[in-house]
């Protein structure tokens, strides 16, 4: 069938600019950036206030970049005005001298580039800030302007906020609660699918298999480094912090349903309790996802969805194996409600909590802090050289500092333009800012090129206002769309098409714009090759290995709680910090070129092992109280010994991880005790609290941890994950498979 005319023009349109969002942004930047230049410009004759109103409409409508749908936009917009201001205020005064203005860069700079660490808004904001300071802080020095600068400032904001609603607003984008509501449904589908499995229904082995791969698939899009950047949990509030929770709680949910469907003796058990118990479970998670898109009929708020998790009725008659098959689906019930109350907290009101118990309060302490208090603890947490966040705002604002004195010692005739050029083509890795080096240094060239023609052979001004609606579409819609170079030469033909129109100008003005964007590349490039030159590859190392170490630290603390009631509370807690640097380095690396010396460690598997540790222990703390294993020695100090064994496993696969080489699998550990035998023994001999079942529920933990680890040691980067399954047991255990419920990533 033959393709009209300009089909395949816009088939690939749409590859490259998928809900022509970037269309639609050029559009509403034209004619916005048109009307203030115009209206200050030419109908009340001000060059201070054309020019400000111009760049911050450019600066928020290009620069910023924000998450949500166009109405939350907007009011993020309107909400960041007093802080341009204040960066225009504060640059319009340092302005008097090129060492006030230059220290005041590395201040303001590293400030706003480490308020990404607060969250995808300020992220979003960073570079827009960035500029607002560096436009102000160049001469002339004339603080008797500011009025005007502030006002053009207002005009700006204000109508790119007014237009983000009102003119082709792009379509809401799909938002990580919708993921994450879509991923609890594929978990209900699955849990359904293997309550038929233990009752034996015809065909329930494939739709469970099917519905895994389902759930799988759909968890998958809720990993931050996954999603676009606007579009990750990452503020410190208690919502972004409770979805991060429930996305855990999640995978959590989906690993211990891999374990039972990996169970030999699980399929056609013909058990009507476990069954029930399953089909409890995906109810909860169908509520919770019709909750968390606050489906019509569903309650805002309320308490828990799900019954604390109890032993069926029939566990003192139960067999070894049944006693597992118990604990694991008890196990997957906590999950389930650690992900209900996770939701009832992001959807619920400030300051409650949908579930507390004295020993798990923890888990969500920040249920009922201060917005306040969380930010200034995420801020802090991530104050230390191990912090990539930390890093890169310590790269950046040197760079532009020393850009800054460059352009004010050299008295460049355009000296902001060096900034911008740094800015712009600064990227995390010293690697990743070569490779822009060329296309940009070339996209400048002919850029001013034209520029230059241009200006020799049309000198009036009219004709340059003629064309800057035309310069605006080609600079923001265009350019974007064809590449680096093509932006940078469409860029650089903008600014001349601009300048032209506030001051007298000839051709070397596009000179001084190809002198400007190389001194600010090459500064970009040398900042990238002094500071931290790889990027966060080596501090994905250090953190992702210091990570499974407290992780392994940790899991051994919890088990010594359970047994003798000791403070396990430190070391989840270190844990959890680790997790933060090691979560954040792998985010970035994720966004960077990746460095082949990393290539021989699967950082998604390793992150795995150490994340099952944390929040695996963490949601036994949660339900059961520190010395429930006291009343049983011996099963208790066998599970201790246990713990330390993998303990000592995680410690030697962070020490490889530090290295960036996992070549040396973790060594096997002794073999377990069959746990479950020893509890159906000594309920045989009389015993009946339901309290000794812990003991196979920590035993499967334990060798869930260790089936983990093995995956660690030996997964081939880029390969797809493969289910872990249980290791071989000893000649005490009546099945074919060990206890350890196995999970994969």
């Amino acid at each position: 069938m033959r393709r009209r005319p300009g089909g395949e023009l816009r088939d690939r349109l749409r590859r490259r600019d998928p809900g022509y969002r970037l269309i639609r942004r050029a559009a509403r930047l034209t004619v916005v950036a048109s009307l203030t230049f115009y209206g200050c410009r030419y109908g009340l004759g001000s060059v201070t206030l054309a020019t400000y109103a111009l760049f911050a409409t450019v600066a928020t409508g290009s620069f910023a970049q924000l998450p949500g749908p166009a109405a939350v936009r907007a009011r993020t917009l309107l909400a960041a005005v007093p802080v341009a201001w204040a960066l225009v205020a504060v640059g319009t005064v340092l302005a008097v001298s090129t060492a006030a203005a230059s220290a005041g860069m590395l201040v303001i700079g590293f400030a706003v580039a480490f308020a990404g660490v607060g969250g995808p808004r300020l992220v979003g904001l960073a570079n827009a800030f960035q500029l607002f300071y560096i436009l102000a802080c160049f001469p002339p020095y004339q603080p008797d302007t500011l009025p005007a600068r502030l006002a053009g400032v207002t005009l700006g904001v204000a109508l790119v906020a007014l237009a983000e609603v009102t003119l082709w607003p792009d379509p809401a984008p799909v938002s990580f609660p919708q993921r994450l509501a879509a991923a609890a449904a594929g978990l209900a589908d699955h849990l359904d699918a293997l309550a038929d499995v233990l009752l034996a229904r015809p065909g329930a082995a494939g739709a469970a298999a099917r519905r895994h791969t389902r759930a799988a698939q759909l968890l998958d899009q809720v990993r931050l480094p996954r999603l676009p950047v606007t579009a990750r949990p990452t503020s410190a509030g208690r919502r972004d912090r409770a979805w991060r929770d429930a996305a855990a709680a999640a995978q959590e949910v989906l690993a211990v349903a891999e374990s039972l469907a990996s169970r030999p003796d699980v399929p056609g058990s013909g058990d009507p309790d476990l069954a029930g118990a399953l089909r409890r479970c995906a109810a909860t998670l169908r509520r919770s996802a019709d909750r968390t898109v606050r489906r019509s009929g569903t309650p805002a708020a309320g308490g828990p969805e799900l019954e604390p998790a109890t032993p069926s009725p029939s566990w003192r008659a139960a067999g070894p194996v049944r006693l597992r098959v118990d604990a694991a689906v008890r196990t997957l019930a906590d999950q389930v409600g650690t992900y209900a109350t996770a939701i009832g907290i992001a959807t619920g009101p400030r300051g409650r909590t949908e579930r507390t118990t004295e020993a798990g309060a923890d888990r969500f302490w920040y249920a009922g802090r201060s917005t306040w208090s969380l930010y200034r603890r995420q801020f802090r947490a991530h104050l230390t050289p191990r912090s990539v966040y930390l890093e890169g705002a310590v790269r950046l604002a040197v760079a532009l500092a020393a850009a800054r004195v460059i352009a004010g010692v050299v008295n460049l005739q355009h000296g902001f333009w060096v900034l911008l050029a740094t800015l712009s083509l600064m990227r995390a890795s010293a690697s990743d800012t070569r490779t822009t080096l060329r296309p940009a240094l070339v996209g400048t060239l002919a850029g001013g090129a034209a520029g230059g023609l241009l200006l020799l052979v049309s000198p009036e001004r009219q004709a340059y206002a003629a064309l800057l609606p035309l310069a605006l579409v080609l600079a923001f819609g265009v350019g974007p769309l064809l590449g680096l170079g093509w932006a940078q030469a469409l860029l650089t033909l903008l600014l001349i098409v601009v300048f032209a129109q506030l001051n007298p100008a000839s051709w070397q003005l596009a000179g001084a714009r190809v002198v400007d964007v190389a001194i600010g590349a090459v500064v970009g490039v040398l900042a990238g090759l002094l500071l931290w030159p790889r990027g966060s590859g080596a501090e994905l190392r250090r953190n992702a290995g210091a990570y499974l170490a407290a992780s392994g630290r940790a899991a051994e603390r919890i088990v010594e709680a359970f047994a003798s009631g000791a403070d396990a509370r430190p070391a989840v807690a270190a844990a959890r910090r680790a997790e933060a640097l090691a979560t954040t380095s792998l985010v970035q690396y994720h966004g960077e070129r990746h460095d082949p010396r990393l290539s021989h460690v699967d950082w998604d598997a390793v992150l795995a092992a150490a994340h099952r540790a944390g929040y695996g222990g963490q949601a036994l703390l949660a339900d059961r109280r520190p010395g429930v294993l006291a009343p049983w020695p011996g099963p208790a100090t066998a599970l201790v010994a246990r713990a330390g064994r993998l303990r000592d496993g995680y410690a030697d696969l962070g020490g490889q991880v530090t290295r960036g080489r996992v070549d040396r699998p973790p060594a096997p550990t002794d073999p377990p005790g069959d746990v479950a035998r020893q509890v159906h023994g000594l309920v045989r001999d009389g015993e009946d609290r339901p309290e000794v079942l812990a003991l196979v529920e920590v035993d499967g933990w334990l060798g869930d941890l260790e089936g983990h680890l093995r995956r660690a040691g030996t997964a081939v980067p880029g390969e797809p994950a493969q289910p872990i399954r249980p290791p071989a047991v000893t000649s005490h255990s009546p099945v074919s498979q060990s206890d350890g419920p196995p999970t994969t990533r």
